[in-house]
């Protein structure tokens, strides 16, 4: 038996890796539209839906960073403030 596993899965291209969370989901809504369509050829519409495929787990990483940076700041009976990471999910 062989193992057919990718390399490195977590690995992005570049240019992915480079686009912000709104940059990426604008490409991946275009994406989207542009199969729903259903207008071009097979091979294009396998290669956008791999590129979709591709920011789609960009966005959810940088969705997951962002989730990572929100706390709750709660004032205390002292008056002091406390800030605490928020459980979301």
């Amino acid at each position: 038996m062989t193992n057919t596993a990718a390399p490195d899965s977590t690995a992005l291209p570049a240019d992915i890796e480079a686009m912000s969370f709104e940059a990426a989901l604008a490409e991946l809504e275009g994406i989207v539209r542009q199969l729903e369509d259903g207008r071009g050829k097979l091979d294009e519409a396998i290669s956008a839906y791999e590129r979709g495929a591709l920011l789609r787990r960009h966005c959810e990483r940088k969705l997951g960073e962002a989730n990572a940076r929100i706390e709750r700041i709660t004032q205390q009976a002292d008056g002091s403030l406390t800030a605490t990471p928020v459980e979301i999910g």
